[in-house]
């Protein structure tokens, strides 16, 4: 075992977890309210490029800067320099990966076992849309869905405290909509081969990912080499693979037991 660390190193690293947790709530909230960066400045009369630093763990924020945000944002200054983090986390289940590795077929059934409401983000996005999710990308494009795609788990997570939910595949590739996610939920990577993928998409009789690829196994590789960095960012990661349901439902029940208080 390595000696202790020092007191004052000690205390730098309880200031440095302080302030990320701070970065966190300020970009948390902004994120909720569909607020830019530019916006928040604005309104609070801190620097854009001071609110950058905040949010990014390395502010150094003075008592009467920190109640000019918080009025800005309308929330008491104890809600952002409160010690603890927030426990809301521990209340709702996000599952992500790519399609086929069972987030709604898993997700409905731990909803169901834990009775927590059931939701499919892509739904959610539908709703805001007012559009199927195909005219969403072919009508306003994929910049437009994903301010939709943030806007609905923003009303997720302000309507459900206590959920399941599953994400889109190519949530993870946005990182503002992806550490609103982190913030607020347990996250579970499901995960699987590629081949597993291509095999249980198809029986679905969905091929809308991949439509037109000629090499659609060689994309879904693709796909995954690209966001497995980002996947891992998860709490916990399962395997689905070359599992019948009801065994990767018990390992999933056991996962969001050890992960989170239900």
């Amino acid at each position: 075992m390595g000696a202790p660390l020092p007191p004052l190193h000690r205390e730098d690293q309880a200031e440095s977890a302080y302030l990320a947790r701070l970065g966190e709530r300020v970009r948390a909230w902004r994120a909720e309210h569909a607020m830019t960066r530019k916006a928040l400045a604005l309104a609070s009369g801190v620097s854009e490029r001071y609110l950058a630093q905040l949010e990014s763990g390395h502010g150094n924020i003075s008592v009467l800067l920190l109640r000019k945000l918080a009025r800005a944002m309308q929330v008491p200054v104890e809600l952002l320099v409160r010690e603890h983090a927030p426990t809301a986390k521990s209340a709702r289940v996000a599952l992500l990966g790519l399609r086929g590795a069972g987030k709604s077929s898993l997700g409905a059934k731990l909803a169901e076992s834990l009775h927590l409401p059931f939701l499919e983000l892509d739904r959610e996005v539908e709703k805001e849309a007012g559009a199927p999710l195909g005219e969403v990308f072919s009508m306003y494009g994929q910049e437009a869905y994903r301010r939709f795609e943030r806007k609905a788990l923003a009303r997720v997570l302000r309507e459900h405290p206590r959920a399941v939910i599953a994400t889109g595949g190519s949530l993870v590739t946005d990182p503002d909509t992806y550490d609103l996610l982190l913030d607020h939920c347990t996250c579970v990577w499901l995960k699987a081969t590629p081949e597993e993928h291509m095999a249980r998409v198809m029986a679905q009789g969905d091929v809308r990912p991949f439509k037109g690829s000629p090499a659609a196994l060689e994309e879904i590789r693709r796909l995954l080499a690209d966001r497995d960095r980002l996947y891992a960012r998860a709490d916990a990661t399962l395997s689905t693979s070359s599992r019948p349901l009801r065994r990767s439902l018990a390992e999933l029940k056991a996962l969001v037991a050890k992960e989170m208080t239900v």
